[in-house]
């Protein structure tokens, strides 16, 4: 197992969704490689911040902007 591999597998590692071989070795790579434990540490306190943080309000012209381009999106015929 290399870092490449630990970094696409990530988001599956963090959510509990390897099957049993491939966390193993996951778990393995991360016992001996400080970055990767790095990142895994940083993305799990990330998420956990998000997660237990309050949404902020958009701004007005913002929420406008976001709101004008989904009304567009949505008019557009699907293919």
């Amino acid at each position: 197992m290399d870092c490449r591999t630990v970094i696409r597998e990530l988001s599956e590692y963090l959510d509990g969704e390897l099957d049993r071989t491939l966390l193993a070795e996951v778990e393995r790579h991360l016992a001996h490689c400080q970055d990767c434990r790095v990142v895994v540490n940083t993305t799990k306190k990330t998420i956990e911040f998000y997660c237990n943080s309050a949404p902020l309000p958009l701004p007005e012209e913002v929420r406008q902007r976001l709101h004008a381009a989904l009304r567009t999106r949505l008019q557009r015929p699907t293919s």
